[in-house]
């Protein structure tokens, strides 16, 4: 059966997974690149800084989850409806999208202004890296709104398959991001030198410039799906987002708290343990980012295959992005932990943070093809809605194995590596329960019986 878009025909096989994926890969490399820039420019100030810019990308990462999973359900919903030529009830499916993350970034940003120097806290910060941190916090949360707000155009856009307009708007967002990091953070062009705070300033004025290119493009009907009054409340629809997504974004909630968890423990082993563990992430998260775009492609080819009615296709673009995610996660895996030293040492010139990142490089790049299969099949359960089954995994794997492991370890007072090391038990069980999961075929049916419900 064949269903064409806009576009054309809906994308099937390998090759429709890549065609929507490379844009994503590409587009979240521009972000792993200036996550990379935030922590590199504040690196000559020393751990605490380091600590500071890794706790804020933290906290925004948070958000980031939360919002991806709400979103999860607008991606479902949203390729539904594309896939089946009712272009109409996606477009205003896209505009609630809109409405709903940016009320949830606008009362995000809020709390966290408010409440930053106990939040900070929270993740076992002391001394300066507290000071700091609570700075980097204060100075990002007004820009929430414009982030979230560009957050939602941009998945709603790859719902519909449109994958190149995110792409030229990261590539603006991210050149914007470092230029005003770079001057900010080193008093360049009369500016003053705000240091930390500085990365979160350029960070911050980045979200906006996104958010106002693409409103304009979409109010100015420039983008595949047609503009709707903003407006408008439509309850109803909204209520249908937060029943698929709310899964997700519960998903994301106990993800991020277990990863907090897991932050908060490796903090009591000290500064240098903690600006290890972040710069081990995001220097292997130019990895990460090529499974998010596998991630993005299969939610978005499997949720406009079942709504065209063609079960198979949406089994064979599952398939294909696990495939083409393990090869290419691997690969880069490979290459990140043989260079794990020079590039530890390039973030910042301390042999024991440097040490320790290599150990977390070493350890996590090698568990890069099951992370793929969490990224794949994960990304195409969502975009068949069945968003309940990543929930589960997710509370069982990172809470129940790694978090509680590391804790066991730290009370048997194990090293800082060992801690690392309970996340290869963590990666090692969801690769089996993903696989289980879409192998079963039962996925396929959730949207239906929701339908039904």
């Amino acid at each position: 059966m064949e269903v064409l878009t806009e576009e054309g025909k809906i994308p099937t096989g390998s090759m429709g997974v890549w065609t929507l994926a490379w844009p994503s890969i590409i587009t979240n490399l521009f972000y792993a690149t200036s996550s990379i820039v935030a922590i590199k420019v504040v690196g000559n100030l020393g751990p605490d800084a380091i600590a500071a810019a890794v706790t804020g990308q933290r906290v925004t990462f948070i958000l980031q989850a939360v919002l991806t999973g709400v979103l999860a359900g607008s991606t479902a919903l949203i390729a539904r409806n594309w896939g089946a030529r009712n272009k109409e009830e996606a477009g205003i499916f896209f505009t609630r999208t809109v409405q709903l993350v940016i009320f949830i970034a606008f009362i995000t940003g809020l709390v966290i202004w408010e409440f930053a120097e106990p939040l900070v806290r929270f993740f076992g910060l002391k001394g300066e890296a507290l000071i700091l941190s609570t700075e980097y916090l204060k100075a990002i949360s007004p820009f929430y709104v414009g982030f979230g707000c560009g957050l939602g155009l941009i998945t709603a856009l790859r719902a519909v398959g449109d994958v190149k307009t995110p792409l030229v708007i990261g590539l603006i967002m991210n050149i914007f991001a470092i230029f005003f990091m770079l001057v900010f953070v080193n008093g360049w062009m009369g500016f003053p030198e705000y240091g930390v705070r500085g990365a979160a300033l350029g960070n911050g004025l980045s979200f906006v410039i996104g958010a106002l290119l693409l409103i304009v493009f979409w109010r100015t009907n420039q983008l595949p799906v047609r503009y709707s009054s903003i407006l408008h409340l439509d309850l109803i629809r909204v209520k249908e987002i937060f029943k698929v997504g709310l899964p997700a974004a519960l998903e994301q909630v106990i993800f991020q708290a277990g990863i907090t968890a897991f932050l908060i423990l490796v903090a009591l082993y000290g500064t240098e343990a903690y600006a290890a563990y972040g710069i081990g992430v995001q220097i292997l998260s130019f990895a990460f980012v090529i499974g998010f775009g596998f991630s993005i492609a299969g939610a978005t080819l499997v949720g406009q295959h079942l709504g065209a009615g063609n079960p198979n296709q949406a089994r064979r673009a599952g398939w294909g992005a696990m495939r083409l995610s393990i090869v290419s996660m691997t690969f880069f895996g490979i290459l990140i932990a043989f260079f794990a030293e020079p590039l530890a040492r390039y973030m910042i010139d301390n042999d024991e943070v440097v040490r320790l990142s290599v150990v977390f490089i070493w350890l996590l790049g090698s568990m890069q093809p099951l992370m793929a299969i969490e990224f794949s099949l994960g990304g195409a359960l969502r975009g068949a809605g069945d968003t309940k089954t990543p929930l589960v995994i997710t509370l069982t794997c990172l809470l129940f194995i790694r978090v509680s492991l590391a804790l066991i370890f730290y009370m048997l007072d194990a090293s800082i590596e060992v801690i690392f090391s309970t996340l290869v038990a963590d990666y090692v069980v969801k690769g089996f329960l993903y696989v289980a999961r879409f192998k079963s075929n039962k996925w396929m049916n959730v949207m239906k019986t929701k339908e039904g419900a």
